[in-house]
């Protein structure tokens, strides 16, 4: 029997796993890879952020080893280990299918997929069971969603919420209804960071478009 495939978003605040902590002390957006728990208990890590501060303070964490960085297109990739078993954890442990990891200034957002009415029971109560998780939505898979879940558009969680923020606020709207400097207020972020986040967003939904 085939079983239903849901859609599941998790918001996380409190968590003081090595990325979370880099985000909160930098304030910095990081977008992040499932990560990949091994048999030593280690997990691997692969993300990015557009602030090098990042990279700075998980070089002087203990729990991360060893960091690599690279650069391409205005942002810094990362790639380590980490002794650190975070929350994203737990949930993968009980049927939590990550696609998806995105912390800003602390606080994270789990986008992933639960297969199943009793997966999803087990996910639902290891989440009630761990301190600052909270549930933001559960929808049906689509038909029209392919990998990564519920992700159709190639563009990171960070320029998604600045063209999510732009739309509902009238930034769009002619006349505008809300300038640049207040979109970035709304999301708390520089206004010249909303700005880049949009045009990286504009730029990669506009070529995907045209081919």
């Amino acid at each position: 029997m085939i079983a239903e495939c849901l859609v599941v978003e998790f918001r996380v605040t409190g968590d003081e796993c090595p990325l979370a902590d880099a985000s909160r002390e930098t304030g910095a957006a990081i977008d992040a890879r499932p990560p990949l728990r091994r048999a030593d208990g280690n997990t691997l890590l692969q993300f990015s952020t557009e602030d090098p501060a990042v990279g700075e303070v998980l070089d002087a964490d203990e729990r991360v080893r060893p960091l690599h960085q690279s650069r391409a297109n205005g942002r810094y990739n990362y790639r380590c280990l980490s002794k650190h078993r975070c929350i994203v954890n737990d949930l993968v442990d009980v049927g939590f299918l990550v696609d998806s990891t995105h912390y800003d200034a602390g606080t994270e957002r789990y986008v992933g997929a639960v297969v199943g009415r009793d997966v999803l029971k087990g996910v639902l109560e290891a989440a009630g069971e761990t301190f600052g998780v909270k549930l933001e939505r559960i929808s049906p898979l689509d038909d029209s969603d392919d990998e990564p879940v519920a992700k159709r558009w190639d563009v990171t969680p960070a320029q998604e919420a600045a063209v999510r923020a732009a739309i509902e606020s009238g930034y769009f709207e002619v006349p505008r209804a809300a300038t640049a400097g207040e979109v970035a207020a709304e999301l708390d972020i520089s206004k010249s960071a909303f700005l880049e986040r949009l045009r990286r967003a504009e730029e990669s939904l506009l070529r995907q478009i045209v081919g």
